[in-house]
């Protein structure tokens, strides 16, 4: 299907809330709560990711120019089979969890947390990663039971669309709604009261979205993202270090929130490190190829003003150009590594999001830290070395959403672990079962029986001393040395 043939028009404000009153009515009958129903539209999501694998590439292809190597690895495949794996994991994650009590008069009153739909979940996801961003939480708030409206980028109209079209073939489209929209339509999405709402994108906008939600006392997962370092430490084995950073980097042009913002380098191994990328370089772009106009060319840069953003900072930087640096029109950028970049410059002010690498000089691995503690709490430090006392350290006495050892990017791939970020790179975990949880309100349970009133008689008036005195006990224990 071209792109001429899709519909770019966005929802109105009535549409709108007819949406979320639909949802909503769909989520008190109740319909979405038997883990039968969960289970058959997991694996109806997971239908259309197989079903339309190539119309998602193409979209893609068409919004940002991702290749279709990557739209299958990071994008279709990874969705589907997580898709899979909820659809199989569903009795496991929805079982009630019981609470052991240590007390023994309270032993049989079989404290309880029962895990419920927590309502309406609102999903907000940017363009880098649509379809992932999208589809991901998406697969954690059916599996929790939750109704969703999902609301995509504007910036990748091509996708949005398509979704819009698959998902009600595909899925209830009583308990499922995509919104296309912009600014406008976005605002008056976040004026509704929703159940939980997960948002991807920029700090700023983050702080949009969370002052919105706070109005309704909304739980909100933000994920931001940051300057993520990567860090070489001298036992690091350069040729790796530079191939897999550079791998990384290139993804999506750099605009990925987990790319490897700059990267950290002992000041005497600075000029090997840079002919180890540009070995790797060569590598990825043999000689007669080309990573803009070439075989198969990054992704664009998404709009004129990123791209204007990031020439700009290639202009204003005190750091020397390595290699790279060619600018093609207003969407390309070739990969560029920087070095003689001082830690106050302007590549190190905020967030690149694009193909540029400043290369930061330090005297140890104390400096290193000191130099990614002076910045806001990043989403993920990368940290290459063998040596488990620098691990410890990092561990020790840095903050980061995740911390990688030997590598980037490949966090996303354990569906196993919480994804999620701190401070300036978001709050909130999701990503496998931590997706369910988000989703998932944990409903305390008890029984106290008639049989247990005996016991519990001190608890009423008239108040005596002989009831203190009772009440008092336990907090006359001997507490134990330290």
């Amino acid at each position: 299907m071209s792109q001429a043939n899709f519909d770019h028009t966005y929802n109105t404000p009535a549409e709108i809330d007819e949406i979320h009153a639909r949802l909503t009515h769909t989520f008190y009958s109740g319909v979405t709560r038997p883990l039968a129903y969960r289970r058959k539209q997991l694996l109806q999501l997971a239908r259309m990711l197989q079903d339309n694998h190539v119309a998602f590439e193409d979209a893609l292809l068409a919004d940002i120019n991702k290749p279709r190597l990557e739209s299958s690895l990071s994008e279709v495949v990874h969705c589907l089979t997580n898709a899979l794996t909820a659809a199989d994991s569903l009795e496991t994650w929805a079982a009630p969890k019981p609470c052991p009590t240590t007390a023994a008069w309270r032993a049989d009153w079989g404290a309880t947390l029962h895990k419920e739909p927590k309502g309406v979940a609102l999903i907000i996801s940017p363009w880098n990663y649509p379809l992932v961003l999208t589809v991901n939480p998406l697969i954690g708030a059916i599996a929790a039971g939750c109704p969703t409206v999902l609301k995509p980028s504007e910036l990748v109209p091509v996708f949005s669309q398509l979704l819009a079209t698959l998902l009600p073939r595909y899925l209830d489209p009583t308990a499922y709604a995509v919104i296309k929209g912009s600014v406008p339509e976005t605002t008056h999405v976040l004026g509704l009261r929703w159940a939980h709402i997960l948002y991807t994108g920029s700090s700023r906008v983050g702080r949009v979205v969370a002052a919105a939600a706070a109005a309704h006392l909304t739980p909100v997962t933000l994920e931001l993202g940051g300057k993520s370092p990567a860090v070489v430490a001298d036992d690091a084995d350069l040729a790796l270090a530079a191939r897999r950073i550079l791998h990384g980097k290139i993804q999506n042009a750099g605009q990925l929130c987990v790319s490897p913002d700059y990267a950290i380098v002992s000041r005497g191994r600075v000029d090997a490190f840079v002919e180890a990328l540009k070995s790797a370089h060569a590598e990825f772009w043999p000689q007669g190829d080309h990573p803009l106009t070439g075989s198969t060319p990054l992704s664009k840069i998404i709009n004129a003003s990123h791209h204007a953003r990031l020439v700009d900072m290639l202009k204003r930087t005190k750091g020397k150009i390595a290699f790279g640096g060619e600018v093609h029109g207003q969407q390309g950028i070739t990969p560029t590594v920087l070095t003689n970049v001082p830690e106050d410059d302007v590549l190190m002010e905020e967030e690149i999001f694009g193909p540029i690498l400043p290369i930061i000089a330090v005297d140890a691995v104390d400096h290193a830290i000191r130099v990614i503690n002076a910045k806001p709490t990043p989403l993920v430090i990368y940290l290459f070395t063998d040596q488990e006392e620098i691990k410890e350290k990092f561990l020790q006495r840095t903050q980061s959403g995740q911390l990688v050892q030997n590598d980037v990017v490949m966090q996303l791939a354990v569906n196993e672990m919480p994804f999620g970020g701190q401070g300036e790179s978001g709050y909130g975990m999701w990503v496998g079962q931590a997706s369910f949880d988000t989703f998932t309100h944990f409903r305390g349970y008890i029984n106290v029986s008639s049989a247990q009133e005996p016991f519990l008689q001190g608890r009423y008036r008239p108040y005596t001393d002989d009831k203190y005195q009772f009440a008092c006990a336990p907090g006359k224990v001997k507490i134990p040395d330290a």
